[in-house]
């Protein structure tokens, strides 16, 4: 028995240490007759549309202004929560945007001003729009998409990325 279970440790040690070597040897894979590249993180990175969501003027404390980034079909909502956030842009730091689609199962968010959160009707997923998306409750893997903003001199905001991956999608861009 004690020999099985040494030669059991040395075949999984061989098979790690050789699958190492190979990975680390191997810049492309082929597959299927095909040449594949190998991913660098250069090309993994996905360029953002810039658009403009909004104006400053537009929010009042804990109202959820719609909007739509990257595209028409990823609905989102811009706050201004009235303090200075994680993520938060304008004069007072305290302008947010996120997507209002659950990572969990893509059921659309509804937003509770009374203790700024996402919450989720599929699952009861629940979101801090004050800790920038971060889960506090429900199935969800991953936080809510926050929107990665700038305000220029004119009050105009624009939403410039994500730094999660919208639900039901490869890429966050189409």
């Amino acid at each position: 028995m004690k020999r099985c279970r040494a030669m059991v440790d040395v075949a999984r040690r061989q098979f790690l240490t050789g699958a190492a070597a190979a990975a680390a040897a191997a810049p492309a894979v082929a597959f299927m007759g095909h040449k594949a590249e190998a991913a660098t993180p250069a090309s993994a990175r996905v360029d953002y549309p810039s658009n403009k969501v909004g104006n400053v003027a537009q929010l009042s404390p804990d109202k959820a202004m719609e909007v739509h980034y990257p595209d028409a079909d990823a609905p989102g909502v811009l706050l201004k929560l009235g303090k200075p956030v994680r993520g938060g842009v304008g004069p007072d730091s305290d302008i947010v945007g996120f997507t209002t689609i659950c990572p969990h199962k893509g059921f659309p968010l509804a937003y509770r001003a009374e203790d700024r959160s996402f919450n989720c009707p599929g699952h009861y997923a629940r979101f801090d729009a004050e800790a920038g998306g971060q889960q506090i409750w429900g199935h969800a893997t991953q936080n809510l998409p926050q929107y990665m903003l700038r305000v220029d001199d004119k009050g105009d905001i624009y939403a410039e990325g994500l730094d999660e991956l919208l639900y039901g999608r490869l890429s966050n861009v189409l």
